[in-house]
């Protein structure tokens, strides 16, 4: 059974409108925490306030039963280091410590693919191998990526203490349908680019339908989980792109047409999720606006 009532905190950055919006047409109530309230977020329960402030999360989760955290500062250069760094582990710490504290036995996090460092990584590196998965050794030297990594861990730790489910939802880039078609583009242009991430990606409406299903789906204890479309962001068959762009890689299996570098078999098997969108389904003039239909 889906939960009552979900807090969502950052819910008004760009995943935890489309969350928001997807929970609330599927009957769940949802109270919102958020910076700022502008334009308005559709949420039984709005309220200003920081994700790093215990007073402010222990209003917020008044009466819910499940937590969807996805405040934070979003990319390494979106902040001074400490303040990114800071500002992502405690509200993490602070939202799922008192998650337990309240008995709440379900939440959902936002990681990251950058929880590996290999993507934001300012040495000549590639991933150890492809498919990424979540076990791929991690060679870390900022501040964002090492922040991610320490919230898989923090949800690790309150699953132990507390019994708290938690799954840490590695998200690689994530867009509207539009706004991923001008990144794919670019991508085309310059595939090297996005090599480091495996050229993966997620549409917007599969990022808020895979928070949805953490939220219902029958499991237990900590899980981090990798995302993908279920294609790249070009349009060259993926094999030719890992020998052309990514050479010295090692690749587990046989890679067939535009199958993706992420191993995304944890959100299928624990979560029940597959993704439905790819960029390059629809003509730029034939897509739809965004919409998270019940």
């Amino acid at each position: 059974m889906p939960p009552a009532h979900v807090l969502v905190t950052g819910a008004a950055g760009r995943i935890g409108r489309a969350a928001t919006e997807l929970l609330m047409n599927r009957g769940i109530r949802v109270t919102a925490l958020t910076l700022q309230n502008d334009p308005p977020i559709r949420a039984d329960r709005v309220l200003v306030g920081d994700a790093t402030d215990p007073d402010a999360v222990t209003e917020a989760l008044e009466g819910v039963d499940a937590v969807v955290h996805l405040a934070a500062i979003p990319h390494r250069d979106a902040g001074k280091p400490y303040d990114v760094y800071r500002t992502n582990v405690t509200s993490t710490f602070n939202v799922l410590s008192q998650a337990g504290e309240h008995g709440i036995r379900r939440a959902v996090i936002a990681s990251s693919i950058n929880a590996f460092g290999v993507p934001m990584n300012h040495h000549e590196v590639a991933p150890a191998y492809f498919p990424i998965d979540e076990q791929i050794p991690a060679d870390i030297d900022d501040w964002y990526s090492l922040s991610k990594q320490s919230d898989e861990l923090t949800a690790q730790m309150v699953a132990r203490r507390w019994g708290v489910d938690v799954a840490a939802l590695r998200f690689p880039i994530v867009e509207s349908a539009a706004a991923l078609l001008r990144i794919s583009e670019r991508a085309e242009l310059d595939p090297a680019t996005r090599m480091r991430e495996g050229w993966s990606y997620l549409d917007l409406r599969d990022a808020a339908e895979v928070i949805y299903r953490s939220l219902v789906a029958e499991w237990t204890g900590a899980v981090v989980v990798g995302l993908s479309a279920a294609d790249t962001l070009v349009t060259r068959p993926t094999a030719e792109l890992v020998r052309e762009y990514a050479p010295g890689v090692e690749v587990h299996g046989q890679l067939a047409g535009r199958e993706p570098l992420i191993d995304t078999s944890r959100a299928r098997d624990i979560l029940g999720f597959t993704p439905k969108y790819s960029v390059h389904d629809e003509r730029p003039d034939e897509r739809p606006d965004e919409r998270f239909d019940a």
